[in-house]
């Protein structure tokens, strides 16, 4: 597309858009609506409300279940360091998790339950 093609493109999309609102300008409907916005905003300014407290004066089922939908968190509790002492070699691992390659290698070669009974305490 030529550039001047384009041009008059975006003009008749702006002259469109101008009816539009000038359409919008003259709405009655629109007109009420601004009005009692406003007026909901004095309003909320003279008694220092904010729109959740309108939302739970004017819908208090609402305002409960969006209290009861968000339960407290819960934060995990950190994980402790285990120290595995091999008794065959005298060795060493300490991990917070399983997925060490070391430990792995341990459970393949002596079996798992084996290798819990090493955990020094």
């Amino acid at each position: 597309m030529s550039r001047l093609a384009e041009f008059r493109a975006a003009e008749k999309a702006l002259q469109l858009q101008l009816a539009q609102l000038e359409a919008l300008k003259n709405d009655t409907g629109l007109k009420k609506e601004i009005e009692f916005e406003q007026q909901l905003l004095e309003l909320m300014k003279q008694y220092g409300k904010g729109l959740r407290d309108i939302v739970a004066i004017l819908d208090p089922a609402r305002g409960l279940q969006r209290a009861t939908f968000n339960p407290p968190r819960q934060h995990r509790r950190p994980r402790v360091v285990k120290v595995y002492e091999n008794p065959h070699t005298g060795e060493l691992i300490e991990t917070k998790g399983g997925n060490h390659r070391g430990l792995k290698a341990w459970k393949q070669q002596y079996g798992p339950a084996t290798v819990e009974s090493w955990v020094r305490r």
